[in-house]
């Protein structure tokens, strides 16, 4: 069956997402956006366009009539008007966000909807949470899952290691606002920046530390269950200090305006990066203590002859693969969806999750 897709939000990664939908026989995508100039681009590419207004309700749902299924790659603070006027036109309902609050409201519009509500879909949160969660079904009895994700320059030269490489407002978002985790067996809300580690993979070092919104609903699926879940940005060393010299000592967290003012003029942005999911998982299997890991390292890359980065091929491929699982009728058809409802077999065998396949998914296991 093929499905009528509506892209809102015509950046970087709904560029992506509209160039995958297109190269498939399985779907049609239109791009919705406010911006005539992000329009234009696909209009190049053969892709059908609509200008609206996502604050404007009336228009926005009946732009959205007739669709099968709306993904939302629009700014967070948009969320809650976009999927209402998914549901409002029975149409299935996936975003990117990272964003908590707008989370919360997606699920409270998901409750009792005909047709299914998916937030969170891209990388983190998103693909972490369908790797996470099938690495702790491993275990008899997990005690512990840390999940950690990068999404960083390949040619890091700037004192803060870092180049601009998707929403600067979501990036702000995450070292500002609280995190989730489960602690000594209780769900809870930590600091971001904190919980700060070391780790290292293909020979290259790298630090860890708390942000938010990564989790998605996975401490709430594994209370009771694990004595520690946590989710942590992996970042070249010396981020984090400087991280913490803007937002606290600078007092930039209450002035995120002048903080994405700052992030925008003076770190470019860069198509030359890598991704990291480095997920680590400790527990009983057979009565024996036991570690796994499982690892995925994605590159930017040419598909369908363009040069694509690897936070748009991962976050696209992310959200992709939730929306083929659910039009082959593999995820439920209404209310809320988690994405550790997601198998990860299921989602890396779908046309869009064999993306992740070439960043190599490996699992390495060894008695703790």
């Amino acid at each position: 069956m093929t499905w009528n897709i509506c892209v809102l939000g015509g950046g970087k990664i709904g560029q992506m997402i509209a160039t995958l939908l297109k190269q498939s026989r399985n779907y049609s995508v239109t791009v919705a956006d406010h911006d005539l100039s992000a329009l234009a681009a696909f209009k190049t590419m053969g892709v059908p366009t609509r200008q609206i207004d996502a604050t404007d309700e009336t228009g926005l749902k009946a732009a959205l009539e007739g669709f099968d299924a709306i993904i939302s790659a629009a700014p967070f603070f948009l969320t809650p008007a976009i999927a209402a006027a998914a549901k409002a036109v029975g149409a299935h309902y996936f975003d990117l966000t990272e964003d908590v609050a707008a989370t919360a409201t997606v699920r409270a519009l998901a409750d009792g909807s005909k047709s299914a509500f998916m937030p969170q879909c891209g990388l983190a949160p998103g693909f972490v949470g369908i790797a996470g969660a099938a690495l702790a079904a491993e275990f008899d009895q997990i005690d512990s899952l840390h999940m950690r994700v990068g999404a960083l320059p390949m040619f890091p030269t700037n004192a803060l290691k870092y180049n601009l490489t998707w929403s600067t407002d979501g990036l702000i978002n995450e070292y500002c606002n609280p995190c989730d985790a489960i602690v000594n067996g209780e769900r809870v809300k930590t600091a971001p920046l904190e919980d700060y580690e070391r780790i290292g993979h293909d020979g290259v070092e790298y630090e860890c530390f708390n942000t938010s919104g990564g989790l998605g609903t996975l401490p709430e699926t594994l209370e009771g269950k694990a004595r520690a879940v946590s989710y942590r940005s992996i970042r070249y060393p010396g981020h984090c200090d400087i991280l913490k010299l803007l937002l606290h000592d600078l007092g930039l967290a209450q002035r995120r305006d002048l903080l994405k003012g700052i992030f925008e003029t003076a770190l470019p942005r860069t198509d030359q990066d890598v991704v990291l999911v480095y997920c680590t998982a400790k527990g009983k299997i057979d009565g024996t203590l036991r570690e796994k890991s499982l690892i995925n390292k994605s590159f930017a890359r040419d598909i369908h002859g363009q040069t694509w980065s690897a936070i748009q091929i991962t976050t696209a491929a992310g959200v992709l693969g939730a929306v083929d699982l659910m039009r082959t009728g593999k995820l439920p058809q209404n209310g809320f969806v988690r994405q550790e409802q997601v198998r990860l077999d299921d989602f890396l065998n779908t046309e869009f999750g064999q993306l992740y396949r070439a960043g190599a998914v490996t699992e390495q296991n060894k008695a703790a």
